[in-house]
């Protein structure tokens, strides 16, 4: 059970790494490690121990063919509008419009060494093309976006692993060429995925075109089945996130057990009424094997997003099992199926999905299994609780795990943590598990036939409910907490602690306490910069006496100020100017507390007094000439390196932090070079 452990983390150090590993460094770890490790197995703790390392080297292997594999060219400066020619590769509904992959014949305009394998559009007009169909549409292409901050979500290299290497916007409406005649099987997929969609959709609404309440509930069932999620309404996203319901919607081991699950029983039971099969043939085993089709189906159908595939080779292990007779394992199924989706796509280490999937389902499989014990040791067969109480007693318990587990993950990658949780999920919980899903995958049995409507009709006032329960929820004045930006080794340390205490065994798994109390204390000490800016120098923020963000626009770069605040652990912006800096039309002056003084410069004539008076110059203009200040930061400083973080110390002096210096000399983090002339 530790093979994936020691395997993810060599690929957190490949990802790491601020300069990309040649490719032959991996083996020559891994071989002597190994070798050792087979010469040293009489000494079982010195074996141990080298094996781990050599799985680590394994790890940072992978991660580094896998980014050499998917190398494509990115975009490096604004291009268009300019006519974009390719295949689509695949579509996703939006709240308005859609969003457009298309896999690139040519860009007008673009040499052929510079034009990126795949582009990423948002498009407002228009009828979406089908997937694998040919298409020519202007548009206005960028750059793959850089973190808004230092130590931000990396916009880029989640692209990268897409092999996207631009994204954008179309000025008009794709123009649809010939379809293929042999369009690959995932343009196919994709393409059925969209039909389906379209179909719940059409079926939800048909003669309700004028209720947003059908049709919201119309995306979040074809978000469901089909694991296409981008056209639900940002407020019901905000919505199931405060109440703690978001994971309802990340196609998980809850959808997919649902449905093996039902489709195991139903098929046994079926099997069951035929007297002859039922006392003849092993119907136990042909129900797993069509719960195991149905599994892979969904899967398919789903996207086969990193919580789908786990829950798929956990669930395939347990049917397995049933099939072979064997009893089905508990922690070892969670161990391969992490094990395979490392090394399937070892970039998912690095993304939420897979953190908190597999935190969630760790936790409850270590907390089940010792709840077992314990009531094995201490059973009493004259008591036994009402099916109902155990029902109640089993999702309060699950919910609590899991969000315990979750916390820490949720904090980090999304600031804020779902305090109301458990008794949304007592409601919504059991309306998905027996309304919601069953009434889906009977509305898929009955889609060939045109008969889901009624199906489809009942799944939605099921969701309706989920809903009505997430807006209470997030209504609360206290339903979410928000949580500050924390170093990526606290996370770590969490995370690592958190397993120690799920796969050991005995009194020393409490060691991993130890671990989880060190990542937690440095998230509660961990401070945020004292002033920020944008890589444009078109927004600042500054730290108010009260530890609240001022920014300086409420207009300017809005994605990068809701980034900020959200990092920040603050709901709102606070006043511009803060405590503490005085502002004029030219630029502003920041010294908090009396320690060093920071200019802030709008207009390239406040240079030169600033440069006198100032310890740190921030500059939205270029800073041409001879300037005094230790720390100087301009408009060509902003482009090469992107937004910077500027701490003031406690016993003086300053500090700044790079957005590209904490992504490093990556791939994905390509230099950025001068526009050409045309």
């Amino acid at each position: 059970m530790w093979l994936p452990v020691a395997f993810g983390a060599g690929i957190g150090v490949y990802f790491a790494l601020p300069f990309e590993p040649p490719l032959w460094a991996a083996p020559a770890a891994f071989a002597p490690a190994a070798a050792a490790a087979r010469l040293a197995r009489r000494r079982l703790s010195l074996a141990f121990a080298l094996w781990l390392a050599a799985l680590a080297a394994a790890g940072a292997g992978a991660a580094a063919l896998r980014t050499a594999h998917v190398a494509a060219p990115i975009l490096a400066w604004e291009h268009g509008p300019a006519e974009v020619r390719g295949e689509v590769v695949s579509v996703e509904p939006r709240p308005a419009g859609y969003r457009v992959v298309i896999a690139v014949d040519d860009i007008r305009r673009l040499p052929a060494e510079e034009r990126p394998e795949r582009v990423r559009l948002n498009v407002r007009t228009g009828a979406p093309p089908p997937p694998g169909r040919s298409i020519a549409v202007r548009a206005v292409l960028l750059p793959p976006p850089s973190p808004a901050a230092p130590g931000g979500f990396d916009f880029g290299r989640a692209l990268y692993f897409q092999r996207i290497g631009a994204v954008g916007y179309a000025v008009g409406p794709p123009r649809g060429g010939e379809a293929e005649e042999d369009v690959a099987a995932p343009r196919r997929l994709e393409a059925l995925r969209l039909g389906i969609a379209e179909r719940i959709e059409a079926a939800m609404t048909g003669g309700r075109e004028d209720d947003p309440e059908w049709r919201r509930r119309a995306r979040i069932a074809a978000a469901l089945l089909t694991g296409l999620r981008g056209g639900i309404d940002e407020t019901v996203l905000e919505w199931l996130r405060d109440a703690g319901l978001a994971h309802l919607l990340a196609i998980s081991g809850l959808h997919l057990g649902l449905v093996a699950g039902l489709v195991f029983f139903s098929v046994r039971l079926g099997l069951a009424l035929v007297e002859p099969l039922a006392l003849a043939r092993p119907i136990k085993k042909w129900a797993a094997g069509a719960a195991l089709a149905a599994a892979f189906g969904y899967l398919l159908l789903t996207g086969a997003t990193i919580p789908t595939q786990r829950a798929f080779v956990m669930a395939g292990m347990v049917l397995a099992a049933v099939m072979l007779d064997r009893e089905p394992l508990t922690m070892r199924p969670v161990a391969w199926a992490a094990l395979l989706v490392l090394a399937w796509r070892p970039e998912s280490l690095v993304g939420a999905s897979f953190q908190m999937s597999f935190a969630a389902v760790v936790a409850l499989v270590a907390f089940y299994e010792a709840a077992r014990e314990r009531s094995l040791r201490r059973a009493d067969p004259d008591r036994r609780w009402p099916r109902p109480a155990v029902y109640l007693g089993g999702v309060v318990a699950t919910t609590l795990v899991a969000s315990l587990a979750t916390a820490p993950f949720s904090a980090w990658h999304f600031n804020r943590v779902a305090a109301v949780g458990l008794a949304a999920n007592l409601v919504a919980v059991p309306a998905t598990a027996m309304w919601i899903m069953p009434c889906g995958l009977l509305a898929l049995l009955l889609m060939p036939l045109g008969l889901e409507a009624p199906a489809l009709d009942a799944m939605g006032w099921g969701i309706a409910v989920v809903v009505a329960v997430a807006e209470w929820g997030a209504g609360l004045p206290w339903a979410a907490a928000l949580a500050p930006a924390a170093p990526p080794w606290g996370l770590a340390c969490v995370a690592l602690g958190g397993l120690w205490l799920a796969i050991r065994r005995g009194r020393r798994r409490l060691w991993g306490l130890a671990g989880i109390a060190a990542g937690l204390a440095a998230a509660a000490a961990a401070r945020g910069p004292d002033l920020l800016v944008n890589d444009e120098g078109t927004l600042f923020a500054a730290r108010t006496p009260a530890g609240g963000l001022a920014l300086s626009s409420r207009r300017a770069d809005r994605f990068a100020a809701q980034n900020w605040l959200r990092r920040a652990g603050e709901a709102e912006a606070a006043p511009w100017p803060p405590g503490g800096m005085a502002c004029d039309s030219l630029g502003c002056l920041y010294a908090p507390g009396g320690g060093p003084r920071a200019a802030l410069v709008f207009d390239a004539r406040a240079l030169a007094e600033d440069c006198a008076a100032a310890d740190v110059v921030v500059s939205a203009e270029p800073v041409r000439g001879a300037c005094a200040a230790p720390l100087v930061i301009d408009r060509f400083d902003l482009w090469r390196d992107g937004a910077h973080g500027i701490y003031f110390k406690r016993g003086g002096g300053v500090r700044a932090v790079r957005a590209r210096a904490a992504r490093g000399d990556r791939p994905w983090a390509p230099p950025p070079r001068p526009r050409p002339r045309q």
